[in-house]
Order: C-alpha cells, then sequence, then structure tokens
C-alpha cells in the first residue's frame, strides 16, 4: 500500500494559496501570490532538494494546471518530474499530453490507488483535494513548511475540518529566516485526558 505525504508551504494562519508567485492563483483576489520568496535559504534549499526527489504525484487538477504549464520545460529544477506519474484528480480533465500523467474520478479512485504497489504518492498544493483527504483519513504524513507571517485570507491547509487524528513529529528544522519545516506521521486517533492527574 502506497503513503499519501502532503507537502505544504503555510503560513501561521494557515494559508497555502500561490506560496510561489504572483501569477500562481489570484483567485478570489488574493493578493499576496510570491510569499515564501523573502523567506528562501540554502537550509530550506537543501531540504526542498530532498523532498523533490523522484516520487510519483498526487494533484488537484488546478496544481496540475500550473505544474504543467511549468515543470515539461524547467525540469532541470525538479529532476524526474517528467518520469515520474502524475495522478490526477479532477471532474472537468481527461487527458494531457504531458508523459505520465493518470486521470482520476475522486474519492473511489485515489482510494484504489492507495492500495497498489509503487512509490510513495507526494501532493502539492491542491487545496481542495487535501481537504477531501483529510476527511477520509487518507493522509499518512505531512510535511509542512511553516512561515513567520499571516496573510488572513486565501486558501488553507485545514479549512474543510478534518477529522480528528494524532500526529507524531519525526524531523524538524528551523531555517536562518524563522521557517518550520516538520515533518509529521499519522499516529492513530486523539487521546485526550485531564493535565495534572497522573
Amino acid at each position: 500500500m502506497r503513503k499519501i505525504i502532503v507537502l505544504s508551504m503555510i503560513t501561521l494562519d494557515g494559508v497555502m494559496q500561490a506560496p510561489g508567485g504572483p501569477e500562481e492563483d489570484a483567485s478570489n483576489g488574493f493578493a499576496y501570490g510570491g510569499w515564501v520568496a523573502p523567506y528562501s535559504n540554502d537550509v530550506d534549499a537543501e531540504l526542498m532538494q530532498r523532498l523533490m526527489k523522484p516520487s510519483d504525484l498526487l494533484l488537484g487538477r488546478k496544481t496540475f494546471d500550473i505544474f504543467e504549464g511549468y515543470w515539461p520545460k524547467h525540469a532541470e529544477g525538479w529532476p524526474g518530474i517528467n518520469e515520474v506519474t502524475k495522478h490526477v484528480v479532477s471532474t472537468t480533465r481527461k487527458g494531457s499530453d504531458w508523459q505520465n500523467t493518470v486521470f482520476l474520478d475522486g474519492l473511489a479512485g485515489i482510494q484504489e490507488l492507495k492500495k497498489t504497489e509503487g512509490s510513495n504518492l507526494q501532493v502539492w498544493g491542491s487545496s481542495e483535494l487535501i481537504q477531501l483527504l483529510l476527511k477520509n483519513d487518507l493522509v499518512d504524513e505531512l510535511w509542512l513548511m511553516i512561515h513567520p507571517l499571516t496573510l488572513g485570507q486565501g486558501k488553507k491547509l485545514f479549512n474543510e475540518g478534518p477529522i480528528p487524528a494524532a500526529f507524531t513529529l519525526a524531523e524538524s528544522t528551523v531555517t536562518p529566516a524563522g521557517v518550520i519545516m516538520a515533518h509529521y506521521i499519522r499516529a492513530g486517533a486523539v487521546k485526550t485526558g485531564t493535565v495534572g492527574e497522573s
């Protein structure tokens, strides 16, 4: 069975929209595209290279559209991006000229894909897809890159009410720019208790 790993650049208030540039996603009047750029440094670049090693992708349609328009011509920035399989969840698209692209119909297609053998499935961007995955307990790991700013508007990572779930911190680092890069692994149900009781 494959693991589904969500990798997301977020703000302190959970916004994940358009981290890479002003034209990336200006929907709903979002005016802060490219908010990650001022925090880039060698530390996060090194970790990003590790996270971008070849692995199959699971993407929402809008993120796929962005990737399809950029990465086929810039593959030197993401070695293997053209060769890995891009699984795209969409109700509006059924085909692409980008090699190794497969379209899925929704939750059932994701569940079947997860049961197959192969590399882990990385989810980049894809805010609506992430909501679906979180609601259905399909996220095995989170890589969160938490940036020290709030935006107050925009698409959020935990926007639609994920199921209660516990995670374990497996790895973390803080960059010189104050970005917390944290790797969480799914760890069963939420436990409760009373503080101070042994």
